[in-house]
């Protein structure tokens, strides 16, 4: 009897995992028996983006700190990956420039993932430090350029990237199933993350960091390790995101991609991991149909004209809307708990 207590003591101490994550496999099992192909690309490329979003709600939701260079990362990882699990004959035709030792180099998916993430967790931890010292519009204007940065550098480094063009030939291996899986990890990460004393402590430094300093908190340590961490996510959804797409360059990596992981994040509510899934389910559902209704348009003849741009420009009236109408947007700070949780 004490161990069936336990057992509920920790599914009600877990609720918001627990209805997400039963959500998610609920919709994939649908999904899978019933659903067109069309409409299993499109979950699966949810669950491909609430891994990236929600390692950025891991830092920049719990330090309030707007992370412009998290794509960059997510770029890391994507081109980590598939140069580590592209057959050496497709690199070579692909990339005539690579260096021979990338070229010889490949092994099973699941590996090159996991090395995508370390290598963007280490790019991460040798620049970050004097990143976290930086607040307010210095640190948000600094991590800007270090997007910039490393957007250069993926774009001339031919020997590695392809430079500005297209790196193809990418295995793929990203289906439904592990793109739940990978979003089902990611949840309970970001959830043990976000309880653990390291996310109440970054969490301490956003709500005032002055007062955190007083209390013992190293405030910039804290920062660092979390924004180390939350690479180390962008780097394996990257990497997922890459053998999930097999085709991609480095203008995948940039302003429009980052602006539409904000979105995402923001839209729902940085500061809890619901937001964030409810953020890029509300995003990712509204860029589909928008870009259905775009199609249509353009081929029914119903209007003199072609349109172009109409999701992009929805999206961001989104935002403002959102930013205006609830600035913490719309979970806020809350989680989705089970009902019987609430009365616990």
């Amino acid at each position: 009897m004490r161990s069936k207590r336990t057992i509920l003591d920790a599914v009600l101490d877990r609720s918001t995992i627990v209805a997400l994550i039963a959500v998610l496999v609920l919709v994939a099992f649908v999904m899978n028996a019933f659903a067109p192909p069309v409409f299993v690309d499109v979950y699966t490329y949810l669950c491909v983006s609430l891994i990236m979003v929600l390692g950025l709600q891991m830092f920049m939701g719990n330090s309030g700190i707007l992370n412009w260079t998290y794509v960059g990362f997510v770029g890391i990882g994507a081109f980590v990956a598939s140069i580590c699990s592209t057959p050496a004959a497709v690199k070579a035709m692909g990339v005539p420039n690579m260096y021979p030792a990338l070229v010889e180099i490949n092994m099973p998916v699941l590996p090159a993932l996991l090395i995508g993430g370390f290598v963007a967790a280490a790019v991460a931890a040798a620049v970050a430090w004097p990143l976290m010292r930086l607040s307010d519009a210095v640190g948000v204007i600094t991590l800007f350029a270090a997007l910039i940065v490393i957007h250069v550098i993926m774009t001339q480094w031919d020997n590695v990237t392809n430079g500005p063009r297209t790196f193809f030939g990418v295995p793929f291996f990203t289906t439904l199933w592990i793109a739940v899986i990978g979003a089902c990890i990611t949840l309970v990460a970001a959830h043990l993350f976000r309880e653990s004393s390291l996310g109440l402590r970054l969490r301490a430094s956003r709500d005032d960091r002055h007062a955190a300093k007083a209390i013992g908190i190293n405030v910039v340590a804290v920062r660092y390790f979390s924004f180390v961490a939350s690479s180390f996510i962008a780097g394996v959804g990257g990497g997922l995101w890459a053998h999930y797409i097999t085709s991609f360059s480095p203008k995948s990596f940039y302003i429009t991609e980052a602006f539409l992981l904000l979105t995402m994040l923001v839209v729902g509510g940085a500061g809890s991991i619901s937001g964030a899934f409810s953020g890029t389910v509300i995003v990712t559902v509204m860029r589909e149909l928008l870009r259905q209704l775009e199609g249509w348009l353009n081929n029914s003849g119903v209007i003199s004209f072609e349109v172009y741009g109409l999701t992009e420009v929805s999206v961001a009236i989104l935002l403002i809307v959102i930013l205006i109408w609830r600035p913490g947007g719309i979970i806020g700070g809350s989680e989705i708990r089970l009902p019987f949780a609430r009365k616990k």
